[in-house]
């Protein structure tokens, strides 16, 4: 067969050897067959050459961030938070953690509700050695709150494609546990396009924006890009600097947007939170504000820090 042959449309993918070049040094092969980056056999296919860059290139967003925090307090206190197979934590674990002294870099904490991943990750850590410096939480995000089994202080918190409002628990957990950054990627944000559809026949007599989600395919993809904006004003009402970029074909689709969140101590942005208020206002969302709950704007809770005490008192109550 022809090399033109073989790379037809809809021909298989040849498997080719892994390079070391391709491959960082000291990367663990038996992860990288778990993670179904390499074939069984060690080699890699078009389709997993790919998505090996693309977990090097969201490793470069959040490596700056792990060497910040490690400089700052000498270890790294990490929450995956709606974790799956946790693919990232490992990730994170064999590129970082793991080259450090040994209990040097920190913990690396997976939250998950589905217990049957929970137990898979716990084996495949205890497998590969990386049990001392991962755990697995069975717990939702209210339990993860409250929950003994992670410590008070977390230095950040991360969610990769956590589908719909998991993103929303994400940040909610991050900002109860004062999260120094959040690192962010949305997937199938669809709670407020439900939302803008159920009031749209009203939206579209008062207001001529509404013509932005008229029709059912706007709704899903305005719906979507509110919702990260929303969240962005969320975060910077809470005292959060918050950059915005893409992750590069990370499912070769339009779930690629990353959010990262860094917690100024101290400030809370007035502004955006009002600025959130008057485009749920403006798009007739106000039964929404409890999804993105921002500091009070009345000066009883004039800073980021009593904010986050304010979440804390009320999850313990909750």
């Amino acid at each position: 067969m022809t090399s033109k042959a073989r790379n037809k449309p809809g021909a298989p993918a040849a498997s080719v050897p892994a390079s070391k070049h391709e491959i960082r040094p000291g990367q663990s092969i038996e992860l990288l067959k778990e993670l179904h980056i390499l074939t069984r056999d060690g080699q890699l296919n078009q389709d997993s050459r790919r998505k090996l860059k693309q977990v090097y290139h969201l490793f470069q967003f959040i490596e700056p961030l792990l060497r910040e925090v490690l400089a700052e307090h000498g270890q790294v206190r990490l929450v995956d938070h709606g974790a799956g197979k946790s693919y990232l934590g490992f990730i994170l674990y064999d590129l970082f953690f793991k080259s450090q002294a040994p209990g040097a870099a920190g913990h690396i904490y997976g939250v998950e509700t589905r217990d049957e991943l929970v137990t898979r990750s716990r084996e495949l850590a205890q497998r590969l050695g990386f049990a001392p410096g991962m755990s697995f939480l069975n717990a939702s995000v209210a339990e993860s709150m409250q929950s003994d089994a992670l410590p008070e202080r977390l230095d950040i918190v991360t969610a990769l494609h956590a589908c719909d409002t998991a993103t929303d628990d994400a940040i909610r957990f991050g900002l109860a546990r004062g999260a120094q950054h959040m690192v962010l990627v949305p997937c199938c944000q669809a709670e407020v396009a439900a939302h803008l559809r159920a009031g749209k026949g009203a939206a579209i007599q008062r207001n001529p924006m509404a013509e932005l989600w008229r029709h059912p395919l706007h709704t899903r993809e305005f719906g979507s890009q509110l919702t990260n904006v929303l969240r962005c004003l969320q975060l910077e009402s809470h005292g959060y600097q918050v950059s915005v970029t893409e992750l590069v074909g990370w499912e070769h689709s339009m779930k690629n947007e990353l959010i990262v969140a860094t917690r100024k101590p101290g400030v809370a942005r007035r502004r955006a939170g009002q600025r959130l208020e008057e485009m749920l206002a403006t798009v007739g969302l106000n039964d929404m504000r409890p999804r993105f709950f921002t500091p009070l704007l009345d000066g009883t809770a004039g800073d980021a820090d009593e904010a986050v005490a304010d979440l804390k008192g009320a999850a313990q109550h909750g």
